[in-house]
């Protein structure tokens, strides 16, 4: 008779299923190691990148400051040294400008002309026709004018170039032409201001006579009451003569000071304001007629008298002499 086979044992199957799950919880855990220590390793070396990146940016700035000094310190090195060319340019056209004023001297010098007196003479001549144009053209001095022109003229006379003939002959045309222009007008525009202001502070306004034909109580009234036009009275009372002699006294005063600027605006302006004051002050005066004749004259009379052949003597002594 056959025995039965015994069944096969089940514990050691499952001892190897436990080593197993045993085995990959090991091998899990070896990786979260692993992983978290390559994490670590991966951070140290981006933080030790990063920290090496910090370190050449910031000496790429200190190189970038440095060159930026190195070029504001050439910047101004070249710009001293274009100053510096700039001052030695400027020399130079001095020297060279120098150069030829020295050399225009020498060839002044070699001229025959300009040695000896008459050099000196013409020099001379020059002057003294400049100060007469100065004269005529800062001051309308035409007496000073004359007089410079009458010491030229000898001086010129003295000369036997005939080169000089025609300046001989311009600068007798230009002193006709003063002369002709007669005296100057201020002098003849202060005595008329003095005739006009002659005899104005001592007047007195006329005061009517009383006649003997009005009634008795019209000559009584007549003592208390006077009546007379607006129009044509003047100023009678004391204080408003004085306040018009003073005002008057003043146009006086801008009326000459506007005669030695030769002010013809002023001038008019201040004797219209005079013509005023006398017909207030002299209001039913004889002399007032005549006073008012006078400014008219003095309104028609030119303070400035040009000539046109003013300068004309000097022009051409300065023509002939190559200036």
């Amino acid at each position: 008779m056959s025995t039965p086979t015994p069944p096969p044992p089940v514990a050691p199957a499952r001892r190897s299923r436990a080593g197993a799950a045993l085995l990959w919880a090991l091998f899990a855990l070896l990786l979260v190691v692993a992983g978290m220590f390559g994490w670590q390793h991966w951070q140290a070396q981006e933080q030790q990148q990063r920290s090496l990146a910090e370190q050449q940016r910031t000496a790429l700035d200190a190189r970038v400051d440095t060159l930026l000094q190195a070029q504001r310190a050439q910047a101004q090195r070249l710009q001293q040294a274009e100053a510096t060319n700039r001052v030695l340019r400027d020399e130079l056209l001095g020297i060279g400008q120098r150069a030829a004023l020295l050399e225009d001297s020498v060839s002044k010098l070699a001229d025959p002309d300009r040695h000896g007196a008459q050099s000196l003479r013409l020099d001379e001549i020059e002057l003294l026709l400049g100060i007469g144009q100065q004269r005529l053209r800062l001051d309308d001095d035409i007496d000073g004018a004359r007089r410079a022109l009458a010491l030229a003229a000898p001086l010129l006379d003295g000369l036997d170039d005939p080169a000089y003939l025609n300046l001989r002959q311009t600068l007798a045309q230009e002193q006709a032409a003063l002369q002709a222009l007669g005296a100057d007008p201020r002098i003849h525009a202060n005595a008329l201001l003095e005739r006009i202001a002659d005899g104005i502070a001592g007047s007195a306004p006329p005061q009517p006579a009383p006649s003997l034909r009005e009634p008795w109580y019209q000559r009584l009234l007549g003592r208390l009451v006077h009546r007379q036009p607006t129009a044509s009275a003047g100023l009678q009372q004391r204080p408003d003569r004085d306040a018009a002699l003073a005002a008057l006294q003043v146009e006086f005063s801008l009326a000459r000071a506007a005669v030695e600027r030769r002010d013809t605006a002023g001038f008019h302006n201040a004797l219209t304001r005079i013509d005023g004051w006398l017909q207030r002050l002299l209001a039913g005066s004889a002399g007032l007629p005549q006073k008012r004749r006078l400014l008219a004259e003095l309104q028609a009379m030119p303070l400035r008298m040009e000539s046109p052949l003013a300068g004309t003597s000097l022009q051409q002594l300065r023509a002939l002499r190559g200036k």
